[in-house]
């Protein structure tokens, strides 16, 4: 290869690329408002950003793939725990977690920041972020799932009890978290059916329920086989 060929292969690839990267750019910043539900961007969410960097919470949290990876992401938290959950955690973090090794500190956060804060974690989980960061995604749940099956041997219900972020909120055998009810005899009170149909719509079942409805969060199988999991615990 000659010194002329070889500068305008250099030429070209570099030219190619940077209209590329440019193009690619300028199609992200078009599409921003749209991906990012500018018009649900109301004064609440940024004051929920506000008290975000106020209590340093990127220190421990990640959220949109940034930050600190000591504690979950936090993108999808109200998907993931519900905003009771979000509340229960922030406001009482020494009982939402007793039972985990990582504590978080109870920074003694005001009742109107906390709402402040849902508002900002609901906006920011509806970003369309092309299924980053990895953590809540479905596809990666679900060869989690799979593999727990296959490798440790537990039933598939047991698999997305646990992968599917269940334990965020209620325990098995001392393990999970307090927010929701221990779950070791569930199922000497309530049957397949009845789980399945409280998951789907726990206030429709309990109006004083603070479970967030998991229409989303699980598939019909998923949710089958969790139930059936759950009606064995006696």
């Amino acid at each position: 290869m000659t010194k002329k060929i070889a500068f305008w292969i250099f030429l070209i690839g570099t030219l190619s690329s940077a209209a590329v990267f440019l193009g690619a750019t300028y199609d992200t910043h078009r599409q921003v408002g749209a991906l990012t539900n500018v018009d649900k961007l109301s004064d609440q969410v940024v004051a929920g950003k506000r008290a975000f960097e106020k209590y340093n919470c990127n220190d421990c949290h990640t959220i949109l793939g940034f930050g600190g990876y000591y504690a979950p992401d936090l993108t999808k938290v109200v998907q993931r725990v519900g905003e009771e959950g979000i509340r229960y955690r922030v406001k009482s973090p020494e009982l939402a977690f007793a039972n985990s090794p990582r504590k978080m500190p109870n920074q003694h956060v005001t009742d109107r920041e906390i709402a402040d804060l849902v508002a900002f974690f609901s906006w920011v989980g509806e970003i369309n972020n092309n299924d980053w960061p990895p953590q809540d995604s479905k596809k990666r749940l679900s060869r989690g799932e799979q593999m727990m099956v296959a490798k440790v041997g537990v039933s598939p219900g047991a698999a997305v009890f646990q992968t599917k972020g269940c334990m965020n909120c209620h325990s098995l055998k001392g393990t999970g978290g307090t927010f929701g009810p221990a779950l070791d005899k569930v199922g000497a009170g309530m049957s397949a059916e009845e789980i399945v149909k409280y998951v789907r719509n726990p206030k429709g079942v309990d109006p004083d329920s603070k479970m967030p409805p998991q229409k989303d969060n699980l598939s019909e199988r998923e949710l089958d086989e969790v139930a059936r999991f759950l009606a064995t615990l006696k």
